[in-house]
């Protein structure tokens, strides 16, 4: 019986000597989905992916990729590693060679192949073909990183932040690339900070903190779980009740936080913005509290982070 998983992680862990980096994760991702992790610096996400990648081994749990297990036999290890196309945070190619000598060169190390024509091609490289890689924009060395990844003609793609720094054109561009290798029945394993970014590609994220998954489920599914609509944030002169504010009405999860200078900043999730700011402004006025600044927002999938771990993903 095949299995639908492409990708099962089963008690995973890697230790370092001063520190846990993965403890014990369980993840599975099906054949044909693009599964999407989240978390800030240091939550284990790039360490989970490079172990999936057999570029870091485990201390402990199994990998399964396609049915082989990594470290099982040569066998096994061979097989993974011509169903897998990875392309690492930053990947350093010879600057000296073109786009074209690139791919030839990457596409040399399988046995089977796509055609740097057909790459160049699917990663908008063509006019490039001659062109130094010492001589690349940003985004156009993340292309050919990209293009390298798919010489082998991977089944799971396995993508380590690969739009940060990139110009929101050349980040689309990216994008484009991804969801033209899903809807080709490939599966992708995407690690990313920016939330746009999971939604627009990811039928499911898992968020890491502290080298486990604390939430996973679809982005719409892990939205609708804080039972708010929308984000209330605002920052007063100073203090306000905290159980004033849990009464006010529409208004569900609560946080406060003071600041050095005797104001505080409060974070609301609400259901009814037009019932509970009212109410807030209200309150705010029989505190003599001065608005210092006031932001509403849709609930995304940084507000579900917030809500498990009290930081935001871009807090170390």
């Amino acid at each position: 019986m095949v299995s639908e998983f492409a990708l099962s992680c089963r008690q995973l862990v890697k230790r370092y000597p001063d520190v846990l980096a993965v403890a014990g994760i369980d993840l599975e991702v099906r054949a044909g989905e693009c599964m999407a992790v989240l978390g800030p610096n240091g939550a284990g996400k790039t360490t989970t992916v490079e172990m999936i990648e057999g570029l870091t081994e485990p201390s402990a749990g199994e990998i399964e990729v396609f049915g082989h297990v990594w470290g099982r036999s040569d066998k096994d290890d061979r097989a993974i590693r011509a169903a897998i196309g990875v392309q690492l945070q930053e990947t350093h190619f010879q600057e000296k060679l073109s786009v074209l000598e690139t791919i030839e060169l990457f596409a040399a190390f399988y046995e089977t192949s796509k055609r740097a024509s057909e790459l160049m091609a699917l990663v908008a490289l063509e006019a490039k073909a001659s062109a130094r890689v010492g001589k690349l924009s940003g985004g156009q060395k993340q292309r050919l990183a990209l293009a390298c990844a798919l010489v082998g003609a991977p089944r799971l793609l396995c993508l380590d932040e690969p739009t940060t720094g990139l110009d929101p054109q050349s980040r689309r561009q990216i994008w484009e690339i991804v969801e033209r290798f899903k809807a080709g029945g490939g599966t992708v394993l995407l690690t990313t900070h920016y939330m746009e970014e999971a939604a627009r590609l990811a039928d499911r994220v898992a968020i890491m903190d502290h080298g486990r998954i604390i939430a996973l489920d679809t982005p719409a599914a892990l939205i609708a779980s804080l039972g708010a609509e929308d984000i209330v944030e605002v920052l007063a002169d100073r203090p306000l009740a905290l159980e004033r504010l849990q009464a006010l009405p529409a208004v569900g999860e609560v946080r406060v936080e003071a600041r050095e200078d005797g104001g505080v900043r409060v974070r609301l999730s609400v259901q009814e913005i037009g019932r509970a700011l009212p109410a807030l402004l209200a309150l705010a006025a029989e505190h003599e509290a001065r608005l210092e600044g006031l932001v509403t927002h849709r609930a995304t999938l940084e507000d579900v982070f917030v809500h498990h771990t009290g930081r935001g993903l871009r807090d170390d």
